[in-house]
C-alpha cells in the first residue's frame, strides 16, 4: 500500500470531509452484530470515532504514524500501526470491516484474504469514499480543469478507481444494494483551498516542480467564489457493501 498521506497529516485531519450521519444510521441497520469493528486505513480516525456509537470496540489501523498521531481519541478505539494486508488480529473476530477512501491503494488479493480470515462469517465489508466535490457550475468547471488538465499526469494510477466511483474495484463478495448518499458541508474559500492542498496529486506536482499548483488557479477560483463567505459543498458518496 502506498503512503501518500503521512506528509501534512495535520492538514488532512483539518480539511478532509467526514461522512454523513445518515450513512452511519444506515450502517447500523445492516450489521446485525456489533461487538467489534475494524476501521482499516483509518487515517485520522473519523470513521472509527463514529463507529464507537454503535460498536463495543473499534480497532483502527493505518500505515502512517503521523496520521495515527493526529487521530481522534476515544476509549473504545484501539489504534495500531498495521498494513491492511497483514494484521495481528485473531481469526473470525470482526462483525464489520470498513475502508474509507483507501481501498484503491491496497493489494486486493492479499487484503481480501485478510478480510476473510479476520471477519466473522456473515460479517459485513463496507467500502466507502467520496467523489468530486460539487459547488456551482462555474466553480465545478474550474476545479475539473485543475483536476484533469493541470494535475492529470500527477495522479497515481490507482486514482482511476475513485474516478470510476469504486465500481471497477475487485469485490468478491455477495453485494448488497445500497441507497445513495451525499455529504453536504459548509466551507469557506480558505477551507476549500486547504482541502485541495491535501490532494495527493498536488503533493506529487510540488515534489517535481517545487511550486504549488494551486497558485495557478487561486485567483480564478477566488473570483468565481465571489463575496459569499460560506458556500455549500456537496460530496457524493461512493459505496459498496458486501457480505462475507
Amino acid at each position: 500500500m502506498k503512503d501518500n498521506f503521512s506528509t501534512g497529516s495535520d492538514q488532512y485531519a483539518q480539511y478532509r470531509p467526514t461522512y454523513p450521519l445518515s450513512f452511519f444510521e444506515y450502517l447500523n441497520t445492516i450489521v446485525p452484530n456489533k461487538h467489534s469493528a475494524w476501521d482499516c486505513a483509518t487515517g485520522n480516525g473519523q470513521i472509527a470515532h463514529q463507529l464507537t456509537h454503535y460498536f463495543d470496540t473499534v480497532c483502527a489501523t493505518d500505515i502512517s504514524t503521523p496520521q495515527l498521531a493526529n487521530a481522534i481519541q476515544n476509549e473504545k478505539i484501539s489504534y495500531s500501526l498495521q498494513a491492511a494486508e497483514h494484521t495481528n488480529f485473531p481469526d473470525n473476530y470482526f462483525d464489520l470491516v470498513i475502508i474509507g477512501q483507501a481501498i484503491h491503494w491496497f493489494d486486493f488479493d492479499q487484503f481480501y484474504k485478510e478480510v476473510r480470515r479476520t471477519v466473522k462469517k456473515q460479517g459485513i465489508i463496507i467500502v466507502i469514499g467520496y467523489g468530486k466535490l460539487e459547488i456551482t457550475p462555474e466553480l465545478d468547471e474550474l476545479i475539473e480543469n485543475f483536476y484533469t488538465n493541470i494535475l492529470g499526469p500527477y495522479w497515481d494510477k490507482e486514482r482511476k478507481y475513485i474516478d470510476d466511483h469504486y465500481q471497477t474495484i475487485p469485490f468478491p463478495f455477495e453485494i448488497k444494494q445500497t441507497p445513495d448518499f451525499e455529504h453536504n458541508v459548509q466551507w469557506t474559500f480558505e477551507h476549500l483551498i486547504g482541502y485541495l492542498g491535501t490532494w495527493s496529486a498536488v503533493k506529487h506536482y510540488m515534489e517535481q516542480k517545487v511550486h504549488n499548483p494551486i497558485d495557478l488557479v487561486y485567483n480564478t477560483l477566488k473570483a468565481a467564489w465571489g463575496k459569499t463567505n460560506v458556500r455549500t459543498i456537496i460530496f457524493p458518496l461512493l459505496l459498496k457493501v458486501g457480505k462475507i
